[in-house]
Parts: structure tokens; sequence; C-alpha cells
């Protein structure tokens, strides 16, 4: 028997999470299916839960949120006998989104209350985790400011990034993998096991959550007036996967797949983890865990 726990942060969003939760009461109710909901823990310790999913045999753990929660619980719980699920409710929604699961709060239910899953990666990154996306240099500073604000939102993400697209310049990295070494100047590095930054804006087309790679994206530097068309281009899906040795002083953009890497940061550009702003490191290891856990989403995707 099915026994489900939905998990969902007390103090986000108002009348949008209050109508999720009565969706969650009836199709689970019509459904006669064992849930309950419980609120997310701000600390990320989860230790009582943990126990509950043993002694009360809890098959699932839903997350009412956004990338950040996401991050948080699967974090804490992806070494439990548990399926996770999602009903997205953050302002990006990549990692839902990236596993097929609609930002539409009644689909995202159907998929819970059908209950098919895939086991799917995640990263490390050095000693933090990442369920789909991490990024140094541009992107990170736009997570840092935009965590800053006291709005947030698709509105807010696309203002600071254009007030930061006007003040960015390229950091200097080193990048090791597999023996082999090469320095850049680059915008900003994405690391991603999902495909997009959130809200569909795909950064890793090639990107699959369970093909034990890391798609990475470096954006080197290039002329300014120039950066807007790479970046589209690559959001577009018209880069192909490259050979880096051939690539590395032609293109713009390099796009790659590894199941590991080390960026050495040499100017510390600020670092996020699926969105979240961090402390950044002068050396940042990058590792897929293969087969981390279980995730809710459609039979098709």
């Amino acid at each position: 028997m099915r026994k489900i726990i939905f998990l969902v942060n007390p103090i986000s969003g108002t009348s949008k999470k209050d109508a999720v939760l009565k969706l969650v009461d009836a199709a689970c109710s019509a459904a006669k299916l064992h849930f309950e909901i419980m609120p997310t823990n701000a600390s990320g310790n989860y230790n009582l839960l943990k126990h509950r999913i043993h002694e009360e045999h809890i098959t699932d753990i839903i997350v009412i949120g956004g990338d950040g929660t996401v991050n948080q619980v699967v974090h804490a719980l992806y070494k439990e006998p548990v399926r996770f699920g999602i009903i997205p409710l953050g302002s990006g929604n990549g990692f839902a989104f990236a596993a097929g699961i609609s930002g539409n709060a009644k689909k995202a239910m159907d998929i819970i209350i059908y209950g098919h899953s895939k086991i799917v990666d995640a990263f490390r990154v050095n000693n933090h985790f990442s369920c789909m996306l991490s990024g140094i240099g541009f992107d990170a500073k736009v997570a840092h400011d935009f965590a800053a604000k006291v709005k947030r939102g698709l509105l807010t993400y696309t203002q600071q990034s254009i007030i930061n697209f006007f003040k960015a310049q390229p950091y200097q990295f080193e990048v090791l993998m597999n023996g082999f070494s090469f320095f850049t100047d680059a915008f900003f590095i994405s690391i991603a096991n999902g495909n997009q930054f959130g809200n569909n804006v795909t950064i890793a087309p090639h990107a699959v959550l369970n093909d034990g790679l890391l798609d990475v994206v470096i954006v080197q530097k290039m002329n300014k007036a120039k950066l807007p068309f790479a970046i589209i281009k690559q959001l577009r899906g018209n880069n192909k996967l490259q050979q880096l040795v051939d690539d590395i002083t032609k293109k713009n953009v390099l796009y790659f797949q590894v199941p590991c890497l080390t960026i050495r940061n040499l100017k510390y550009a600020p670092l996020h983890i699926d969105g979240e702003p961090v402390q950044t490191a002068e050396e940042v290891k990058f590792e897929v865990i293969k087969n981390c856990f279980e995730l809710l989403q459609p039979e098709k995707n």
C-alpha cells in the first residue's frame, strides 16, 4: 500500500499554495491514497522523517516547491527507500520541467496518482548535492542577486539577468578532466544533469537525467555584442556536442559531456547549485551520482 507524505514550505506563496493543498487533499481522497501534508524543515534536518519512513513504511515523498526545496529534501532523503515526486511551485522549476513534470498542479498531481517512476542521476559539487544544474560565473551572479530580492519570480529574474549582462566580464578558469586540461576566459560555465535553467529555457539540449553524464556548457570570452546571439544559439539547440581539442580556440560556446570534471576558479567567480547561491571556491569538483533516486514522472518522458 502506498503511503505518501507531501512536504510544503509553510512560508512560500499564499493563495497558489492553498489551492494546491486543496487539490492534493481532493485527489488523494478520491484515489483512496494514504497521505499526510507536512511542512519542510528550513534547516534540512529530516532525521525524524527518516525514522518514520522505516517505521511506517512511507513509500513516496512529494515536494511542493521549487528547485531549492527539491534539492534540500532529496539530499536529505535520497538514501532512504522512497520515491520522490514534485508539484512545481517555484520561480523556475527547472528540475521538474526537465523530467517532463507539468507546471500545472492538476497534471503534476495526476503523475503522482498514476505512480510511474524512473531512476535518475544527481551529482556532487565539492561537498554539496545537486539534482539539476550548477554554474560558475554570470548565471551564478544573477542567482546571488535574485536571492537577495524580496519579490521573486520570472520578471525579477529577467531584470537581474539584464542588469548583470551589462556589467558582465569574463572570469579565468582552468578546466580539468580525464587527463586533459585547458584554460579559458569565460562569462559562465554551466554543469547540467537536467537540460535547463528553468522556465523551459534549455541550456543543455542533449542532457538526460539518467545517462551517467554531466552536460558542460562554457560560454567563452567574446565581443559583448555577440554574447546574446551565442547564448540564443545554444538555447535553441543549434550547437552540437563537440570534440574539445578541435573546438577550444574556434568556438564561442563549448558544449560537451563528461562523468566528472574539476574547475579551477582562478578569479573566484560566484557559484550556484540548483539556482541557490553558495559560497564559491578556488577549486570545484563535479561528479555524477549514478542512479541516485527514483522520481515520479510521465511514463513517456
